[in-house]
């Protein structure tokens, strides 16, 4: 049983360590089966609430026999009496839809007794299940829209509405599918699940460090090298992972302590890989879970939302990148001795990782399949690679393969299947209690109200708004995981901000405004005082924690400037016109290589020169001018339509590109001939190693 317990992933939120081996199996046998039961309805599918209602029934379950009601030492180690109770009345209360599933087809809204008591039950176990995982805050902000859907007569005149009856209200919330049951719930049962169990899946069979090594041993040398190999292996293995914490300790783990030893500070060391790890959920393919949602929302397909988020990710890693290199320059780091430098062999060694992954992608990009099936064949894949990789290594050198080779892939993929439900409990509870806030506003009709009074407050100022948004964003993200956060968000202010962009004849699409909501979201993860992500980089670095979070989110001020550009700039997204903004079919996308690369390239520009003006270095140290010329770039090469709009000298978008370029040119040219004669001039204070 001790090997078992290490064999165990490390979650997010510590779980009960048991002394018996019985309670020890029982839970984990509940984690795997709740892994068999999603892959079962990728292949053969169930009615949505029927496969919801499981979905759900499993998540809490798995959270009152895991998670106990506080942390300490007795409760941890067994499982009490009322936590059996919880289990028993949680499951059964969320199986209850299932259970009735004819019977209440049979009388829609004609709730009886048993229906109201069994849906308030479900309701107020899934608040203390989501206090459990997540803390209070998504609780507290939906209880607070309960009960302005309760109290609603009684609200100023504003906001008032004529009340929902205590009936009304649970049956809404609970036996239909506009509340826990509704779109985000929905999403995390079909797509988030199968790319959770995905990544857990390539990070057991080893595929997490071999980025990591494959990072250090193409960077290991360089000045900065163990920062710049962070960011490349975050930005891997952020690929699959779609966590900002998880990307930041399963990578930092190994990367903070090589930081320091090459000389960045321990705030800086943490600060590079909470930045690097925050941004793993922007990558494509996976990105994070709430990506899949803004696909269900917009009736998008996934590609699609794929296609419009790579150029923002990647400009965004590569100026994370170079902000690393600026400051390697600054510290005067120096490349680190060869013996330490892994060889190139290590491409090779995993090369095999890869191959899920391009499953993944050519059936999403060129089959044109459904995530699910996508996710569902990747799966199979890495299951195939997980069984053979440990034999076929043993015949390539020579040796003996025995029973035990074979046996050690499927006790891999035993354990990948366990820690993804356990991972995924926190994604199934916060998507259930946010479809009690989506729930309150098709039950109060809130989102117009919250409309009229935006425009109040920020006029026809579309920036204003989006300034708004994103601060609201990222103060709720300091309590809600991204994809609560997303959800909150966008439910109230995306429509809010496409009817007034409308207003004022701005035709923007529906995807650029989710998109916006869900990058401030997942900024909100190093955002102090509440930066989980920051937290965790902190404690492995041991650094102060906001201190940690402020650093960070300095890095990543250069991922704030990305929403905004690609809002008044959607080519940034690869969308070369739109007809109805809410219609997905009207949009026109970029397809031609050439733009495609132009776009990127004054794109990487834009915020090259927008990360050295805030770091203050470009070859050397700029000064006042360089710097507010740098600034002046960025807008030159991230929005040149609005340049054109603005400047009348500017003629076309062309014109602007040309200008920021050269101007950049010009700056790097002359900083380059200087320091050519100075050398001394390209570092700042030298760092022993």
């Amino acid at each position: 049983m001790e090997k078992a317990k290490k064999d165990e992933q490390v979650l997010e939120v510590k779980s009960r360590e048991f002394d018996s081996p019985i309670l020890f199996w029982i839970t984990t046998i509940v984690c795997f089966s709740w892994a068999v039961f999603q892959l079962y309805i990728a292949y053969f599918p169930l009615n949505t609430t029927i496969a919801r209602s499981i979905h759900l029934a499993f998540a809490l379950g798995i959270i009152f026999l895991l998670f106990p009601l506080k942390i300490h030492k007795s409760a941890n180690s067994f499982i009490p009496w009322y936590d059996w109770i919880l289990v028993i009345i949680g499951v059964l209360a969320t199986l209850y839809p299932f259970i009735e599933f004819y019977d209440l087809a049979n009388r829609p809204g004609d709730y009886l007794v048993r229906d109201i008591v069994v849906s308030l039950i479900a309701i107020f176990i899934l608040f203390e299940a989501g206090r459990r995982m997540m803390g209070p805050a998504l609780g507290i902000i939906a209880f607070i829209f309960l009960l302005y859907c309760y109290f609603g007569q009684y609200m100023p005149d504003i906001i008032a509405h004529q009340g929902a009856s205590l009936s009304k209200l649970a049956g809404h919330m609970f036996l239909t599918t506009e509340g826990i049951f509704g779109v985000p719930l929905g999403v995390s049962v079909s797509f988030i699940y199968l790319f959770v169990l995905f990544g857990s899946l390539l990070e057991r069979a080893g595929a997490g460090q071999y980025f990591i090594n494959v990072a250090f041993s193409l960077l290991g040398r360089f000045r900065g090298g163990p920062a710049k190999a962070s960011v490349i292996a975050s930005g891997l293995t952020g690929m699959v992972s779609g966590s900002s914490t998880a990307n930041v300790v399963t990578v930092g783990t190994f990367t903070i302590p090589l930081m320091k030893k090459a000389g960045l500070t321990s705030v800086k060391a943490g600060a590079v890989e909470v930045a690097a790890g925050v941004n793993g959920q922007l990558m494509p393919p996976i990105m994070g879970a709430a990506a899949f949602i803004i696909a269900e929302f917009l009736g998008m397909s996934y590609t699609n939302i794929m296609i419009a988020a790579v150029i923002p990710a990647f400009a965004c890693y590569a100026s994370l990148f170079f902000i690393v290199h600026l400051e390697s320059c600054k510290l005067g780091l120096k490349s680190s001795p060869k013996s330490e430098i892994s060889k190139f062999k290590i491409i090779l060694s995993g090369i095999h990782y890869i191959i899920p992954i391009l499953v993944l992608l050519y059936i999403l990009l060129i089959a044109k399949e459904s995530p699910i099936s996508a996710a569902f064949y990747a799966i199979n894949t890495i299951f195939i690679i997980m069984i053979i990789q440990d034999p076929l290594k043993k015949f390539i050198i020579h040796e003996k393969i025995t029973k035990a080779d074979f046996l050690r892939g499927f006790s891999d993929i035993f354990w990948a299947m366990v820690a993804a439900s356990k991972n995924m409990v926190t994604v199934a509870v916060a998507t259930a209690l946010a479809g009690l806030i989506i729930g309150s506003i098709s039950l109060t009709g809130i989102g117009q109200v919250l409309a009229d009074v935006v425009e109040k407050l920020a006029g026809n100022n579309i920036l204003l708004i989006l300034v708004l948004t994103a601060v609201m964003s990222l103060i709720l993200g300091m309590g809600l995981p991204t994809t609560a956060n997303y959800i909150v968000v966008s439910s109230l202010v995306a429509p809010v901000i496409l009817m007034l962009a409308g207003k004022n004849d701005f035709i923007i699409p529906a995807i650029a405004v989710h998109l916006f909501v869900f990058y401030f979201g997942i900024l909100a993860d190093d955002t102090p005082p509440v930066g989980i992500a920051a937290y965790a980089a902190a404690g492995i670095a041991k650094a102060n924690p906001v201190t940690v979070g402020l650093q960070g989110f300095f890095y990543d001020l250069r991922t704030t400037i990305l929403p905004f550009a690609f809002f008044f700039n959607n080519k940034l997204l690869l969308i070369e016109s739109v007809g109805n903004p809410y219609d997905p079919l009207t949009i026109v996308w970029i397809s031609d290589p050439l733009t495609i690369l132009l776009i990127f390239s004054m794109a990487l520009i834009g915020i090259f020169a927008f990360s050295s003006a805030l770091q203050g270095w470009l070859v050397t140290r700029c000064n006042v001018i360089e710097r507010i010329l740098m600034l002046i770039i960025t807008p030159l090469c991230l929005v040149p339509n609005i340049c054109v709009k603005y400047f009348d000298f500017i003629n076309d978008e062309c014109t602007s590109y040309i200008i920021g370029t050269t101007i950049f040119a010009i700056i790097f040219a002359k900083q380059w001939i200087i320091s050519s004669k100075n050398p001394s001039l390209r570092s700042g204070t030298p760092k022993a190693i």
